[in-house]
């Protein structure tokens, strides 16, 4: 998809992620590496805390993101759900999709280039919970995923990735194991103590 040109925008907030490789995933280093089985299955939660798009402010906002990917990622071809939150207005939904479309350029202009199969967006009840060193994410009938940080040496330290680079999450990112169960009838997730990270993200475009 190519990247269409607009008004400048910002976002952070904070976004997880789990998927069925082993940790770390090969894909989430680069998508030239192979990840751990034939398919990489996952998914990216999303919490929108400040940030505005045309006018539109984003705070309060949540989406899904999941995904079905080949083993060798940069092959593209992957097939892409996203899931907006019924809580969020209107004007807040048409814009989160854009962005996650990759239609408001961006990191995610960057991803929409390997999606495939884009499925139809979807609108629920997005329950998002941030308990430290745990995230929970649901979405009720299709969704229910956690994610909590490893033990490290410094049991008062996260384990993280320093000076990492990656298009949707900030340099440092805390390394996690994540169990998840998604449905939508053509993506299925069953992960269990699988690759998981967390991190706070900051988009700025213009």
């Amino acid at each position: 998809m190519a990247q269409t040109q607009g008004a400048p925008w910002h976002a952070k907030g904070l976004i997880f992620e789990n998927c069925s490789c082993t940790l770390v995933c090969p894909g989430h280093v680069h998508f030239s590496q192979g990840c751990t089985f034939d398919r990489c299955v996952g998914y990216w939660a999303l919490r929108f805390d400040e940030g505005e798009i045309d006018g539109v402010d984003l705070a309060g906002a949540k989406a899904v993101i999941a995904f079905d990917a080949p083993k060798h990622m940069i092959d593209g071809g992957w097939t892409e759900a996203i899931v907006l939150d019924a809580a969020a207005n209107e004007a807040q939904r048409v814009q989160v999709e854009r962005i996650l479309r990759g239609e408001a350029a961006g990191p995610w202009a960057v991803l929409a280039r390997f999606v495939g199969d884009r499925r139809p967006t979807l609108v629920a009840d997005i329950v998002i919970e941030d308990e430290g060193r745990t995230k929970r994410v649901r979405v009720q009938g299709l969704m229910d995923a956690k994610v909590e940080a490893i033990r490290g040496r410094d049991k008062g330290r996260e384990v993280t990735f320093e000076n990492m680079f990656n298009q949707v999450h900030p340099p440092t990112q805390v390394l996690a194991l994540g169990s998840t169960t998604f449905d939508d009838g053509v993506i299925r997730v069953g992960n269990k103590d699988s690759h998981a990270l967390y991190s706070r993200f900051d988009w700025r475009v213009g």
